[in-house]
């Protein structure tokens, strides 16, 4: 028989994307953190319920959906529940990759962001670090909340993009058609392009209206289409066009085309029949 109490869970992975040392989500009810410190950045969001914390020896308090915060490396903080059923949070702990040290005492002036738009990048990314097989994506999506936050901090802005858009833009399609099965990541494209990766990523939305990730997903379920109309099995598919696996295959798949790659694979014998 249990007391009735909610009960604290948790969940942590490290993900295969750079800058990112570890996913934590947790539902605390009743734990409170001690003083300590990090040697990464701790980026969070709410899903639910409030949270009072320390930094450097000044409280602040986080309730809402709608805010981020951003805790700095090195410097001591604690944490507690405020209600009876407490808060539930996702956390991104980033590296000096990221963010550089130099941006901590803008942090600690300023650890909640109010910022609609960075706190749904920021769910899309751990969205995205939950599929096996999206770490292009999660990794461009990483590169414009690194955007964001440098924005918050006061640090140089990424520049827009100007007339070398569309040659940048274009240079990044050839690679990344090249690279259909194997796939390629975004730090090694922005390496042999000489372009700063939140840079190339603008140039190919101005330029193709979708960001590249997305253009090299539609291009791998293109593929996976006439292949299951070839008679190939949808795990066979799976790996000739680059997915992580079947499961990887039929998630995009379906969203893209409306059904399972084996639903798609079986109007092929209907049509040759009638």
């Amino acid at each position: 028989m249990t007391d009735g109490r909610l009960r604290s869970t948790i969940s942590a992975w490290r993900p295969p994307v750079p800058g990112i040392t570890e996913v934590f989500h947790a539902h605390f009810t009743d734990h409170a953190y001690p003083a300590h410190t990090h040697d990464t950045w701790a980026l969070m969001i709410l899903d639910d319920g409030s949270v009072d914390f320390a930094l450097d020896r000044h409280r602040h308090g986080a309730t809402g959906t709608g805010m981020v915060g951003l805790l700095p490396p090195g410097v001591s903080h604690d944490g507690r529940t405020v209600t009876e059923s407490g808060f539930r949070k996702r956390v991104l702990y980033l590296d000096m990759t990221v963010l550089p040290e130099q941006l901590t005492g803008s942090a600690v002036d300023r650890p909640i962001l109010d910022d609609a738009l960075l706190r749904q990048r920021i769910h899309q990314l751990d969205t995205s670090l939950g599929h096996a097989g999206d770490a292009f994506e999660a990794e461009s999506r990483l590169s414009l909340i690194r955007e964001r936050l440098r924005f918050h901090l006061d640090a140089p802005r990424t520049r827009t993009p100007g007339q070398e858009a569309h040659g940048l833009a274009a240079a990044l399609r050839e690679l990344l058609d090249s690279r259909i099965p194997t796939g390629i990541s975004l730090h090694e494209a922005a390496g042999i392009l000489h372009a700063h990766p939140t840079h190339l990523i603008r140039c190919f939305k101005r330029t193709y209206g979708l960001p590249p990730h997305t253009y090299l997903t539609g291009k791998r379920i293109e593929r996976a289409r006439r292949f299951l109309l070839d008679g190939l099995r949808p795990a066979e598919v799976a790996a000739v066009v680059g997915f992580h696996d079947q499961a990887h295959l039929n998630r995009h798949f379906t969203r893209h085309v409306g059904t399972t790659p084996a639903r798609y694979a079986a109007t092929r014998g209907r049509a040759a029949a009638s």
